[in-house]
């Protein structure tokens, strides 16, 4: 891989640039192929490597502002056609990416800081997701995404899909929709070599299981919600569907930028406090974007970034009482930095989508929303001592996790 390449993350057309290469040189051994059209038309594609019935499907994409996943994808693609021991028994099945749409408007191929990042910034509302859509919507509504993505799930019945996602600032977790035994000791491992925090508190897995350090499980499904006002229910989700065919999930998230504070596993002194002041700064954090938003009244010209804005400012009444009214479930320092790093990209990400929604009609509300979302973004950075994981760092380590979770699950699933 060139230095450039190394530097940013590959576009999708990259993406099936390379696939297509790939499966040209191995025409016997790879295959890439379209599963289904996004709302707007554009192709999802499938790169088959390996023709065993025994599978596992990597998908990419699944949320736009997650871009490491494209990387690590290819990079296991090709892996996977060069090493025959990965192919013994086991075909590999990788989608390109499941929101080509979102990544469209998600614009941070080489973000320099966190404000270059929130600058182009997109994630979808989430009836507008293909992973979450289900868990919202009723099975007649779900969008092409979601049911290319099922459909591809229904015809490889794989034994593990593996989602890849991220964060932009924070550590690496694990979240599994059953128990893998034996991925936590190399999970751990490749985040130590590569200098990456293990996020032990995540806030995206509050109150689950933990089989070992970030390593998450799915709770079983009569325990309680750790944030009720949140709609959507992993146990709803495409990660779910591969459970008809006896499969499993694992969810593998990487930092853009680390943070050696989300891996403290000591008590915080007072986490009930803490959540409090951290519920007071979501709400007056929010209630500033929303006045921009009420003052600009900009109808539906926004289209997704604007439907998207203020679909992540309805949440914040729900998710501020949620953290005030139910005990932490995790009382320690890496917990309640999880929640408020939670806390602060609410807000955050709101405004940085406004922005973009604005500005080409209200140049004022757009102005006064960059500043917000510069002032917001430093000092985000400025908390958690932000340092920049390098994109090669971020796709090994999600590789490795990869092919630790494929080798373990199978064992499990044997």
């Amino acid at each position: 891989m060139s230095p450039l390449r190394e530097s940013r993350y590959p576009t999708v057309a990259e993406l099936v640039c390379s696939a297509r290469a790939l499966a040209v040189r191995r025409p016997g051994l790879c295959a890439l192929r379209e599963v289904g059209l996004s709302r707007a038309g554009r192709p999802l594609h499938l790169l088959s490597v390996g023709r065993a019935r025994r599978a596992v499907l990597v998908v990419a994409g699944a949320h736009a502002n997650e871009p490491a996943g494209g990387g690590t994808l290819l990079a296991l693609a090709r892996r996977a056609a060069r090493e025959p021991d990965l192919r013994d028994g086991v075909s590999w099945h990788f989608l390109l990416c499941a929101d080509p749409d979102g990544a469209d408007l998600h614009v941070t191929p080489a973000p320099r800081t966190l404000y270059d990042y929130h600058l182009g910034f997109f994630r979808p509302a989430g009836p507008e997701q293909p992973e979450w859509a289900p868990s919202v919507l009723p099975p007649d509504r779900l969008p092409p995404e979601t049911r290319a993505l099922t459909g591809v799930i229904d015809e490889l019945r794989p034994y593990l899909q593996v989602s890849l996602h991220g964060t932009e600032l924070g550590g690496s977790w694990v979240q599994l929709t059953r128990d893998v035994p034996g991925l936590a000791e190399p999970f751990a491992k490749s985040a130590a070599q590569l200098h990456i925090p293990v996020e032990t508190g995540a806030s995206d897995a509050a109150g689950w299981p933990a089989s070992g350090p970030g390593v998450h499980v799915m709770p079983a499904p009569e325990a309680a919600p750790a944030y009720p006002s949140l709609t959507d229910d992993a146990r709803h989700s495409t990660w779910y569907h591969a459970h008809r065919y006896g499969g499993m999930t694992a969810v593998i998230e990487v930092p853009m930028w680390a943070s050696d504070l989300v891996d403290d596993p000591a008590p915080h002194p007072a986490p009930d406090a803490a959540m409090h002041r951290l519920a007071e700064r979501l709400l007056r954090d929010a209630g500033e974007v929303r006045r921009v938003l009420e003052e600009a009244r900009p109808g539906d010209t926004g289209g997704p970034l604007l439907r998207a804005a203020a679909w992540g400012l309805e949440l914040v009444p729900g998710l501020a009482a949620d953290l005030v009214r139910t005990p932490p479930a995790n009382g320690t320092r890496a917990y309640v930095g999880s929640v408020d790093a939670f806390a602060r990209r609410v807000p955050l990400r709101a405004a940085a989508m406004l922005r973009r929604a604005l500005s080409g009609t209200d140049a004022r509300a757009a102005a006064r929303l960059e500043r917000l979302v510069g002032h917001w973004s430093d000092a985000f950075a400025t908390r958690f001592r932000a340092r920049w994981v390098p994109v090669e760092h971020q796709v090994e380590h999600q590789s490795r996790a990869v092919v630790a979770a494929a080798h373990h699950a199978r064992e499990r699933a044997l």
